[in-house]
């Protein structure tokens, strides 16, 4: 990221934070599709899977979670730590993301917030070409395209707020040291 100005330590950081932001942006539309549903947990709990006991209905990042403890260390997992698993593959997802979008900003030289609309889908496509490898999702063409476009779009959400966080950490007002212009 030394095009940016920032040495990999500082890109690593940056990147993982603008992923968080992203990642709160995108589960903030779920939470609020969620509530209009009628759930009733407050945002808090929701966000934190407080109601998760057990990997059998437990989200896709739990199920994720419970493949990678359970091929790496050859055991099984208990269901007391599905909602760690949750969490955990949850935010170090959204986190991995906005890493891997400033090291490839950092190459090129600049961010701009557009470049969300390539990061959400790229995300989103990966989860869906990856996860059925290991059953957690479904192949794609098994789901509703109204389920697809929710997805999809949360996660274009997702993209563009990553990307408007990194601009904002890295604190470029629209050019990199080149002097090109980054929006």
């Amino acid at each position: 990221m030394a095009r940016l100005g920032l040495a990999v330590p500082a890109t690593l950081v940056t990147g993982a934070l603008a992923g968080a932001v992203g990642t709160i942006a995108m589960d903030s539309l779920w939470f609020a599709r969620y509530r209009r549903a009628g759930g009733a947990d407050g945002f808090a709990d929701w966000e934190l899977s407080a109601g998760t006991t057990g990997f059998e209905d437990a989200a896709a990042p739990a199920q994720v979670g419970k493949h990678l403890y359970e091929a790496v260390l050859r055991r099984p997992i208990p269901d007391t730590r599905a909602r760690l698993a949750n969490n955990l593959v949850h935010w170090s997802t959204g986190a991995q993301w906005g890493v891997l979008y400033a090291l490839a900003a950092g190459r090129r030289g600049r961010v701009r917030w557009t470049d969300g609309f390539v990061l959400g889908p790229v995300a989103c496509g990966a989860a869906y070409a990856l996860l059925p490898t290991i059953d957690v999702y479904k192949p794609i063409w098994e789901y509703e395209p109204s389920v697809l476009w929710q997805d999809l779009n949360a996660h274009l959400l997702f993209g563009v707020t990553t990307a408007t966080s990194l601009r904002v950490l890295v604190g470029r007002s629209g050019r990199s040291r080149s002097g090109r212009h980054t929006t």
